[in-house]
């Protein structure tokens, strides 16, 4: 290919950003130019020629592009992209060939092989030119073609959804990116990941997808939820329609007085999650059929997002916390950073669709939490021994004038530390993290004290908007403040089995 060919390709797979796809999506804080900009285009463009999607044999993701684009997200400079960039690459793996090329008809024979990783590229960046993103998303990773196919034995099916939610959602995270920063070559590296990502048996998976349990009133709900979630956003708490159906809350309460999802003992790091479906498999679906998405019900979708994420923030933060102190656990990180891409997914999707990604994201954020060993939640304790006000070491910071409005020491706006100090921290997740927390305190920062006293959860009626600021103090009390000269800290991957 010529440079001029090349460079026609890297614009059109690596545009500039577009806005977010919906309003429930995170918006862009102030702060890029056109240098952030030009700095995010080399990282997005020279990433993908040079290397590989898996940094090493055992299938660890790169997270080049995700710190990227959450640093520009989050308004950093481009020098800051920059030099992250060339941090994040001294341990990744160049690209190669593949052997062969990728077709509608060898396609399942490669799944699972990061030797076609090149080859699954091309494949997806064809296809979104040709049917477009939303179209290629839902057919790849939705369609019982592409899920179950009737010819072949259990051993040899694609499940490729299956394999949008293994490897720590990382397949979700990258395609979720593509989608929500409107960038096709992220979509088809995203897509690609999933295709080499390992399938690990799922249950509750119905077999076919079109028998999942999506309500007979979907064609007509099409139409409606389309201009519902693009126009029309509910923000005001509905208690009536939360109390119908069953909560989330309420899955997690019966999960967690199930004696035979007790932990018992440390599970092997990377099999831990895979041991935990060949365990407990169809009981996580049981548990999960139960949870109760009504597409008829105006709104059903939003809410069932917003359970979703904070469900995740809960597993992480509250599950996270006790009286010994705070544990930011690695894999529970996990989940509230792929619960961020769940609106822009959705967005894209088909009702059916809509209903089996929020089932099966739900199912494998279960299996996760039970892999961990099922932290339980003092929400009582935890909301009186937390601060929502993060408490910065070395504030040497000049006293406000007589004229300023307040004399208070604390920052006006509590997030805006904790946004500056996670950009420029060298773990890439802790930017990812708190970004995710400033989105939810955003949108769901409002929702008052007793707004969950209707699910079965214990305590959940503690639960108020503050969770997410909460969440993101701990996390950098945890991580470690390094702008004022902290020592960067790792996150913990020991697990809550005792």
């Amino acid at each position: 290919m010529d440079e001029e060919a090349s460079d026609e390709k890297a614009g059109r797979l690596f545009p500039a950003p577009s806005p977010p796809p919906t309003v429930l999506c995170p918006q862009r804080l102030p702060g890029c130019d056109l240098e952030s900009l030009k700095a995010l285009q080399h990282v997005l463009i020279d990433n993908h020629n040079r290397y590989h999607i898996f940094f090493n044999h055992i299938k660890f993701n790169s997270h080049i592009t995700h710190r990227a684009l959450a640093i520009y997200a989050m308004g950093g400079s481009g020098p800051v992209i920059e030099a992250f960039y060339q941090q994040d690459s001294q341990n990744q793996r160049p690209a190669f060939a593949s052997p062969k090329p990728i077709t509608e008809q060898n396609f399942v024979e490669h799944l699972g092989d990061e030797n076609f990783y090149e080859a699954y590229t091309t494949f997806f960046d064809k296809a979104i030119e040709e049917k477009g993103a939303a179209a290629t998303l839902e057919e790849f990773v939705f369609s019982d073609k592409y899920n179950f196919n009737p010819g072949r034995d259990a051993a040899s099916q694609p499940n490729m959804l299956s394999r949008f939610v293994d490897g720590l959602m990382h397949p979700l995270i990258h395609c979720g990116y593509g989608v929500e920063f409107g960038l096709k070559g992220m979509l088809s590296e995203g897509l690609a990941m999933t295709a080499l990502r390992d399938d690990h048996p799922r249950r509750f998976l119905p077999l076919p997808l079109s028998v999942a349990q999506v309500t007979s009133d979907v064609d007509k709900t099409e139409t409606k939820f389309t201009s519902m979630v693009l126009d029309d956003t509910p923000m005001i708490p509905n208690k009536a329609a939360i109390e119908q159906g069953t909560h989330a809350f309420s899955i997690l309460a019966r999960v967690l007085k199930d004696p035979s999802l007790a932990p018992d003992g440390p599970r092997q790091y990377i099999a831990q999650y895979p041991d935990t479906l060949t365990a407990h498999e169809d009981k996580i679906r049981a548990y999960v059929d139960q949870w109760t998405i009504d597409l008829s019900i105006p709104g059903e979708i939003e809410r069932k997002m917003e359970e979703c994420i904070w469900t995740t923030s809960v597993m992480y933060a509250v599950g996270g916390w006790s009286e010994k102190g705070f544990t930011a656990d690695l894999f529970l990180m996990h989940l509230v950073t792929s619960s961020l891409f769940i609106p822009s997914l959705i967005a894209s999707l088909s009702p059916r669709a809509q209903v089996l990604f929020l089932r099966v994201y739900f199912a494998s954020a279960i299996a996760s939490w039970i892999s961990r060993g099922r932290p339980c939640f003092n929400f009582k304790r935890f909301f009186k021994s937390t601060s929502p006000v993060p408490n910065t070491p070395n504030n040497l910071a000049v006293p406000p004038a007589d004229s300023a409005l307040t004399q208070d020491a604390q920052p006006p706006n509590p997030f805006l530390p904790l946004i500056q100090s996670s950009i420029t921290h060298p773990d890439d997740h802790h930017t990812k993290i708190q970004r995710a927390f400033a989105h939810f305190s955003t949108i769901y920062g409002p929702r008052p004290k007793g707004y969950f006293a209707g699910t079965e959860l214990d305590g959940a009626d503690e639960l108020d908007g503050s969770l997410f600021l909460r969440a993101a103090v701990l996390t950098a009390d945890h991580m470690g403040w390094v702008g004022k000269g902290e020592e960067a800290k790792e996150w913990s991957s020991e697990g809550f089995y005792v």
